[in-house]
């Protein structure tokens, strides 16, 4: 059930932005295994906003989730795919300090094997896109 690569941990602390990486469907749509997400540590959350957090139970994990609602002095959250599991059903309201920082940005790599012009400006056009509260901007797609 991991969530994020471990290497976006060490630069929290120092800056107040750093980068990680989605592992994992718990966010698909809006994310899928393999986006690089710009994240703000300590930002402001507020209820549909795309957060990272340290699991309640593994507290060397991070996971990626959307805060849905406060609940006394945390937050729930849940997962954009609902059959992926591994959010508040599981283990309940996560503690406000858990909650590290808000996600900003994604990035998509282009996938491989993909080589015609059609196919890099399709990516060129939704490679990067900002993660909105409540909706990605990727909305469009579940649409399909």
């Amino acid at each position: 059930m991991p969530e994020l690569s471990q290497e976006s941990e060490r630069g929290r602390a120092v800056v107040p932005w750093g980068a990680a990486e989605v592992t994992g469907p718990s966010m698909v749509p809006t994310l899928h295994h393999g986006d690089r997400l710009l994240v703000q540590w300590g930002a402001r959350v507020r209820p549909g906003d795309v957060v990272i957090l340290c699991h309640p139970f593994q507290q060397d994990l991070l996971v990626v989730k959307r805060a849905k609602e406060r609940r006394g002095d945390g937050w729930w959250v849940l997962g954009d795919n609902a059959f992926a599991g591994g959010d508040s059903t599981d283990y309940g309201v996560v503690p406000e300090e858990l909650v590290l920082g808000k996600v900003r940005f994604r990035y998509r790599p282009p996938a491989p094997g993909r080589r015609s012009p059609f196919a890099l400006v399709r990516w060129a056009l939704g490679a990067v896109r900002p993660v909105a509260a409540d909706r990605s901007v990727s909305r469009r797609f579940r649409a399909r």
